[in-house]
């Protein structure tokens, strides 16, 4: 495996040679060759001199880099054995950077359809609640969110942002605490369920529709419309993320 290096100093704009906090850069590389199965549950990582070689920093990082693993749920270290990865159903799936780390591998995880599962438990309630409690700031907010995917021209990344933001959005002008909290939960795994479903069409044109629905649903304080709207987005969702899960088992 190619030696990562990672913290070396770098002059900044005094001219005074200063080294970066390196410590988050290898905890999310050890955990990305984690999520991407390159040491599967049940291995053991390399020993620490090892790793300390392969990503050129101290014993130090090292320690502190596999503490936070192992406190997320992705390794357990004994004293004369080692590190060892664990079984991903240990995981902690709802912590952000793991969502993160699991990112483009997170179709692998049969993490995408319980995400879509979340989301039917609670968007089309958030924005029912929306309906009564977003502020005109933030459906303003959400309507420039579906102008952004509208105005997206063919780029998908640039739709997908969008499209992330508004569900965000719509989140938190549910004015729900749990609904808010949950909107960075979720956030990560739902920008790859996004992806997934947005690849998976040739035209947007019938999510934008559906956003631009909800946009007007909230706008005039229709509480059933809003729920109505919510619900046929995450249908839209769900036949386009099992086109694209179908898509991937056939490559």
């Amino acid at each position: 495996m190619e030696t990562v290096i990672l913290g070396q100093a770098e002059p900044t704009a005094d001219g005074v040679l200063r080294r970066p906090r390196v410590q988050k850069n290898v905890t999310a590389a050890i955990a990305m060759e984690i999520c991407a199965d390159r040491y599967p549950s049940g291995t053991l990582l390399p020993r620490e001199n090892d790793l300390c070689a392969q990503y050129n920093v101290s014993r130090t990082v090292i320690r502190e880099s596999l503490k936070t693993l192992e406190s997320k749920g992705l390794v357990r270290g004994k004293p004369r054995v080692g590190t060892t990865v664990c079984d991903k159903d240990d995981w902690n799936i709802l912590d952000q950077q793991v969502l993160e780390w699991m990112g483009p591998n997170i179709a692998n995880f049969d993490l995408l359809g319980c995400i879509l599962e979340a989301r039917r438990t609670v968007e089309p309630m958030a924005a029912e609640l929306a309906a009564d409690r977003a502020t005109a700031q933030e459906i303003a907010d959400l309507e420039k969110a579906w102008q952004d995917m509208r105005d997206s021209e063919g780029d998908i990344g640039r739709f997908t942002e969008a499209d992330v933001n508004f569900h965000a959005t719509l989140l938190k002008a549910s004015h729900n605490q749990v609904f808010r909290q949950l909107s960075g939960i979720i956030h990560a795994g739902l920008k790859y369920s996004l992806q997934a479903s947005n690849e998976a069409v040739e035209t947007r044109d019938e999510a934008i529709a559906a956003h631009g629905e909800l946009v007007e649903a909230l706008r005039m304080r229709d509480r059933a419309a809003a729920r109505r709207c919510s619900g046929h987005l995450l249908d839209l969702a769900a036949r386009d993320l099992a086109s694209a899960l179908n898509d991937s088992k056939t490559r």
